[in-house]
């Protein structure tokens, strides 16, 4: 648990690297490897240049999140995730929706592949929700007849008892998963936007400072880092809201 722990507040930081080559994977790596924790690898990056991404960040100096939200029949996301492993990925997440059996299937294979090959067994999230949903989304389109905070936290719940080390939630469900499955249990919140940047396409998006505050361990960010002028500018802005949300969670 202790190496994926955040240490300094950079490294609660996951780059989001929504870029389409190995050119400008290389570049932002480059950049901002001293700036951020992780870089995340999603599926359009992953589509376009395959494996090759995660192994040029690796093979820089960077480390990597892979973002896949992985759900199927339990035998193929195993699978697919030992081919992460393979790569040395650092963490990655897969759905929690994907029910139990998917879940403690794939942490089994996982281990034992890694026991097989003396390396240190993966650290594994659960996607709850995605950000871009809402209450209407949920209760109108899926039949979820649940406030939607209640449904993150059931999902988290599933998570913590079949075995994964965290999940990917809003800063407004943190405390609340905190509270209930312990302070040791990894929160990931996506969607992050600090005050100077565009809200973009996300509707449940909130501030460094209140996804610190609210008790996340990580904080995903993309477009305000990538997209900024001065790319380093902008993240160093960001681990200094992250401080000081830090020091106030002490106070």
């Amino acid at each position: 648990m202790e190496r994926i722990k955040p240490i300094e507040a950079k490294d609660r930081i996951i780059l989001a690297l929504d870029v389409d080559t190995i050119e400008d994977v290389i570049k932002y790596v480059d950049l901002l490897k001293d700036y951020v924790g992780f870089f995340k690898v999603g599926l359009p990056l992953f589509i376009s240049c395959g494996f090759e991404a995660i192994d040029v960040i690796k093979q820089h100096g960077g480390r990597v999140y892979f973002d896949g939200k992985f759900q199927d029949i339990p035998n193929t996301i195993a699978k697919a995730s030992i081919n992460l492993l393979k790569r040395g990925v650092d963490f990655f997440n897969i759905s929690s929706t994907g029910g139990t059996k998917m879940i403690t299937n794939t942490i089994a294979e996982c281990n034992a592949y890694a026991k097989k090959n003396n390396i240190e067994p993966p650290i594994i999230l659960a996607v709850t929700l995605l950000s871009s949903f809402g209450q209407k989304t949920l209760t109108n389109e899926l039949g979820v007849d649940i406030n939607i905070s209640n449904y993150v936290l059931r999902l988290s719940k599933i998570a913590k008892e079949a075995g994964l080390t965290g999940v990917v939630a809003p800063d407004t469900d943190a405390a609340k998963i905190k509270k209930e499955l312990g302070e040791d249990f990894i929160v990931v919140c996506p969607a992050v936007r600090p005050t100077w940047a565009i809200v973009n396409d996300q509707i449940r998006i909130v501030s460094p400072t209140d996804a610190i505050k609210a008790g996340a361990d990580y904080i995903i960010v993309g477009r305000p880092i990538t997209q900024a002028v001065d790319p380093t500018a902008a993240a160093k802005l960001i681990i200094a809201e992250i401080e000081e949300a830090l020091k106030e969670n002490e106070d």
